[in-house]
């Protein structure tokens, strides 16, 4: 529903509203049952509040600390007004049991005032937020729930789902998140002075430390303007939050995945070097012209084992019996794509919310059923959505709280520090050649060189670096083009001290420390979560697909057809969503594969804490 369907939408509920309000008590009631239900009779009550969740995410600021945390407290009520007819299942937050004659109907309504109300209050005040209440107003008229029924007193199921709305609301002001002062960081003081992006290289107190960026324009993923000037940390103090299933935390890191590399250190110093060559490597495949090309088929791509980068794709397709089609494309169209992709989702809900995005579009799959684990009986699309949302949105919760612990706790630094501030330094494989630095970036033929007379001749590969002689050079992405509707900046020698990543230039490096990656915990718990659900790691029909039509980017131009995404497994999707932060430059591989490790325990653990909810176990 566009902007402007939605506005007709808001402006004939406020007319039927104000109507409602002059006529006598039995005319309105006459007039409730006589409300025909306008929503898409195909999805449950549940999606539809998930759906226009996502919907409030994407008009929001990308914080996905915030929007995770949202999406499983909505999950936890719907699944409370759920579990408060089954005679069974224990509830999250609120544990009421309710005998009703309809229980179907009870649940919708249950459900609907609980999502409402919670929803209104946790977007109130973000952006966009006119468009998103109206939105939330629009469903319930949809639904013909009333929105002035406000009781939480008694057992009708609108004073239900209004008190778990409110008792939700109540543990969110203590949870660890910061709620009352907007989530801000509760104490943290950036330990580098910031690193001006138009201004070549950098320095840095300690190298192992995150560093904050200066933009002269800041913009967010999607769009919205963000204030100039130095980079306001996020989230910090996440690792504190209270999770769903996660272990009890410790210094405020509730899985703790060990350091990362250090420069210095004498058992990691390689390693941390290496991740940065890694990186400019990426960022030297951005070329779609390199006449470079890839299978990104699942016969050559996915299949790894977790942790690792060791998967050669799969022999064949489980389901079908057949090998999977090679679907080639030019190696530096993927990189982009899948950078781009990544990102925030497709339509910028951040990552926890891609997942839902994902999970949903399983869901409605043709040939999907709703048999749990697999096994059993096919469940009605309520019960299915709201464990699937429980299970999936506690998992991708408790990524957000430990990944954000971990960085936090490690406050480790990005590629753009890491590149620029050894490139400034020098080179380290060569102790008697020129421009040695022991902290240097080492040398690599063809990729990280040191800028020579002989380099820089006419003719020669550095030719435009003829100024910089002794400086180092590395072959990457040469940047942001002028117009990047109709450009494509390709891959050049650049000076190491002026390499950025391949991001927006009103954005370049999210305004957090970078270990752990988020998008690596968040996708590999989410992908636990629906290889759980469904009772296998694959896709329905073995093959998920995502078609990015030609001229889809926004950071450049491209590409020139239409790609098709395509992914044999949940972590095969999981892993992609990681390995696109290197190739968008604004992780490391520690950041990615530890996220992973981590991600797997979340959704595991996420998985079997909303089991023992759904048998009523989880409060003996």
């Amino acid at each position: 529903m566009g902007v402007r369907s939605r506005a007709v939408v808001v402006v004939g509920i406020v007319v039927v509203l104000a109507l409602t309000a002059a006529l006598p008590a039995a005319t309105v009631t006459a007039a409730a049952r006589a409300c025909a239900r306008t929503v898409d009779p195909d999805k449950s009550v549940a999606m539809l509040w998930d759906e226009v969740l996502l919907d409030a995410i994407r008009r929001d600021f990308p914080a996905p600390t915030v929007h995770s945390r949202n999406l499983f407290h909505v999950s936890a009520a719907m699944w409370d007004a759920w579990a408060a007819y089954d005679p069974v299942a224990d509830g999250v937050f609120v544990t009421d049991k309710i005998r009703h004659d309809n229980p179907r109907a009870a649940r919708e309504r249950a459900i609907s005032y609980a999502a409402y109300r919670l929803l209104s209050h946790r977007y109130r005040h973000s952006a966009g937020a006119a468009e998103s209440l109206a939105e939330f107003d629009a469903l319930m008229a949809s639904l013909c729930y009333p929105t002035d029924r406000t009781s939480t007193s008694g057992h009708s199921a609108a004073a239900l789902g209004n008190r778990i709305a409110q008792r939700i609301i109540a543990v969110g002001v203590a949870d660890g998140s910061n709620e009352k002062m907007g989530y801000a960081p509760t104490d943290y003081q950036a330990v580098n002075e910031p690193l001006i992006v138009e201004l070549s290289g950098t320095t840095m107190l300690d190298p192992n430390r995150w560093q904050p960026l200066a933009l002269d324009v800041s913009i967010a993923q999607n769009g919205l303007p963000l204030p100039a000037g130095v980079q306001n940390v996020v989230g910090p103090h996440w690792g504190h939050v209270t999770s769903f299933a996660l272990p009890a935390e410790e210094r405020g890191v509730p899985i703790d995945p060990g350091p990362p590399p250090y420069l210095h250190d004498p058992d990691t110093d390689d390693d941390f070097k290496a991740s940065a060559v890694e990186v400019i490597r990426m960022s030297s495949w951005l070329d779609p012209d390199d006449n470079v090309t890839l299978d990104i088929s699942p016969a050559s791509l996915g299949n790894n084992p977790l942790g690792t980068y060791d998967g050669e794709g799969y022999e064949v397709n489980p389901v079908t019996g057949e090998p999977y089609e090679p679907n080639i494309v030019a190696r530096g169209d993927f990189g982009r794509i899948v950078a781009e992709f990544w990102a925030d989702g497709p339509a910028s809900e951040t990552p926890p919310g891609h997942w839902n995005t994902l999970a949903n579009a399983v869901t409605g799959s043709p040939d999907f059923e709703r048999r749990l684990g697999g096994q059993g009986d096919v469940l009605d699309p309520l019960e299915w959505d709201v464990k699937m949302y429980l299970a999936l949105n506690g998992a991708v919760h408790d990524a957000a709280v430990a990944a954000w612990g971990a960085k936090g706790y490690y406050d480790y630094v990005r590629p753009i520090s890491m590149i620029r501030y050894m490139g400034g330094l020098g080179q380290s494989s060569d102790p008697s050649g020129p421009s040695y630095h022991p902290d240097g970036l080492p040398l690599e033929d063809g990729l990280v060189e040191v800028i020579t007379e002989e380099s820089s001749a006419p003719g020669e590969r550095h030719e435009q670096l003829a100024e910089h002689v002794g400086e180092i050079a590395i072959l990457a992405w040469a940047g942001n083009p002028e117009d990047p509707e109709g450009q494509v900046s390709g891959v050049r020698w650049i000076r190491a001290v002026e390499w950025v990543p391949y991001q927006l230039p009103t954005f370049v490096t999210p305004a957090f420390p970078g270990f752990v990656s988020g998008h690596s915990t968040f996708s590999r718990a989410a992908a636990e979560v629906m290889a759980a659900m469904t009772g296998s790691e694959y896709f329905p029909g073995g093959l998920g697909t995502w078609t990015i039509p030609a001229g889809w980017l926004d950071f450049e131009a491209g590409p020139a057809e239409d790609i098709e995404l395509q992914w044999a497994t949940y972590y095969d999707a999981a892993d992609q969503a990681g390995i696109s932060r290197l190739f968008g430059g604004i992780h490391v591989r520690a950041d990615d594969l530890n996220g992973r490790r981590m991600g797997s325990q979340c959704g595991k653990d996420a998985f079997a804490q909303a089991q023992r909810y759904w048998e009523g176990s989880a409060r003996v």
